[in-house]
């Protein structure tokens, strides 16, 4: 059994320590605020030990037979199903996700775990031709070096995941820095899987702080070759310089301000469910919710109508509740961020078709119509239940409005033709876009990353072996060259 009581420690180098720091964190249910647990903060002491024993022991996993390694990552999907019910009712309460959300981000990291445990079995060399006679040049493909991995709050099982296990699976140690809003399920939870799983000790390492106790140690150290980031873009672009000047490789996921376009021949009735999953699913709070619904002028009032409606009747509350679609947000600070929008929208000429109520962490949906591409809500992420709708007219403008952001992360394009549809998807700017679908997609072998300032680097599938991994050329010469001198 999962005990919440077990999980607040650091996990390092196979043991469950306390932080050294002086300094306790709380975990707090972001719906009733209650304390979930405590943890003593990691110092910048513990980072270094992490480190240290992430890289001490990729040795020791690179012995282990593929298949072996293999087999050992599947068991961490067994563990997984094993304590599947445990788990959810952690992310209802630590998250706040609703039961909907959990089966959903249980069933991606399920994916992605077995997607990463082929890894060990795909590192493929290449022998190539040389230029002299007698000589023979070899590419090995070699894990890139310990790697460091920063989670979000919103999915950050999912997330963590996402960059966890297919590094690992390339060979390589990793260290996590849980986010402090979700140490557990994005942190120590994730500990005790691979634990569990029986991975050697100090493969995999969680600390768990806040930067205001470690500053950018967790970047700069010098043992990590490769930091993998999800979350905001003004994080992201420190995160980036930082890790750049220090000759390390940043992997980014950051913001979006996806748009979902609603063309003249669209079924009105599968867009306006789709738009509604695109946008309110865990409250709007995914990097690839859609945060514009762009709609053609033709079809504005049935889908405005239809759409309202269906928003209207989406359950907010308690995420214990299975009818419960919308649960809090992550913390009260981003429920203020959220009104401070919406006002700010209204004032600047937006109409509120829905205006939902703010109280506490609890953000009831609002509709803001009547947008325009200037307008802070059509520009910045709203990272919550807020949405916002614009018209158009031709193609060629609609394409126009999804393309004025900074962002370039998903979207989706609802038409009957569905050529038409890949087309003008094609002239959008962002790393993943779907037609006649949601904005909200992510598939274990699937290329995934954004464009702008949406994010670098590409995950999942033979992209996250490319990303986790470096070639290294070994040459051989069977006979002697003839030198010059």
């Amino acid at each position: 059994m999962l005990d919440i009581h077990s999980l607040n420690k650091q996990y390092i180098a196979g043991s469950w320590i306390d932080g050294k720091s002086s300094r306790t964190l709380k975990d707090i249910n972001p719906y009733n605020g209650e304390v979930i647990t405590e943890f003593k903060m990691a110092s910048t002491e513990d980072v270094d030990a992490a480190y240290l024993a992430a890289q001490a022991a990729m040795d020791e996993w690179n012995q282990i037979n593929p298949y072996q390694q293999r087999d050992l990552l599947e068991n961490a999907v067994t563990y997984i199903d094993a304590h599947e019910e445990e788990i959810t009712n952690l992310i209802i309460d630590e998250l706040g996700g609703t039961r909907l959300k959990a089966a959903f981000e249980i069933g991606l990291v399920k994916n992605m775990i077995k997607e990463a445990a082929t890894f060990p079995l795909k590192k493929e060399g290449k022998i190539l031709p040389s230029v002299e006679n007698g000589k023979e040049n070899r590419l090995y493909r070699m894990p890139a070096g310990v790697v460091g991995v920063i989670s979000p709050f919103n999915f950050p099982f999912f997330l963590s995941i996402k960059s966890i296990a297919p590094a690992i699976g390339a060979g390589n140690g990793v260290v996590l820095k849980a986010h402090e809003e979700t140490p557990i399920v994005g942190g120590t939870l994730i500990a005790k899987i691979f634990e569990e799983a029986g991975i050697p000790k100090g493969l995999f390492n969680v600390v768990v702080t806040d930067i205001s106790e470690i500053g950018d140690s967790f970047v700069e150290h010098p043992i990590p070759r490769i930091i993998s980031f999800t979350g905001s873009t003004g994080v992201g672009r420190h995160i980036a310089q930082l890790a750049a000047k220090h000759f390390k490789k940043p992997l980014l996921e950051l913001g979006g301000n996806s748009a979902f376009i609603i063309l003249d021949d669209a079924d009105i009735d599968y867009a306006v469910n789709a738009a509604a999953f695109s946008r309110f699913t865990h409250q709007g709070q995914i990097c690839m919710s859609a945060n514009r619904i762009i709609v053609h002028q033709s079809v504005y009032d049935e889908f405005i109508s239809k759409y309202r409606d269906k928003i209207a009747s989406l359950k907010t509350g308690d995420p214990r509740d299975p009818d419960t679609v919308i649960g809090p947000v992550v913390n009260e600070r981003a429920a203020q961020t959220l009104k401070a929008l919406i006002e700010k929208g209204i004032e600047q000429g937006a109409e509120p078709l829905l205006q939902g109520n703010i109280s506490g962490n609890m953000v009831e949906p609002t509709i803001l119509t009547g947008v325009t591409p200037d307008m802070d809500i059509a520009r910045e992420e709203m990272f919550g239940p807020v949405v916002s709708v614009m018209t158009f007219s031709t193609d060629e403008e609609a394409i126009r409005i999804a393309n004025d952001t900074n962002f370039g992360l998903s979207g989706a394009v609802h038409t009957r033709d569905g050529e038409r549809g890949v087309q003008l998807a094609k002239q959008v700017h962002t790393g993943m876009i779907h037609v006649n679908d949601i904005t909200i997609n992510d598939e274990p072998i699937v290329a995934f990353g954004g464009e702008k300032q949406s994010g670098l680097g590409r995950l999942n599938g033979e992209w996250s072996l490319e990303e986790f991994t470096t070639l290294k050329w070994i040459s051989i010469n069977y006979g002697q060259r003839q030198f010059p001198y």
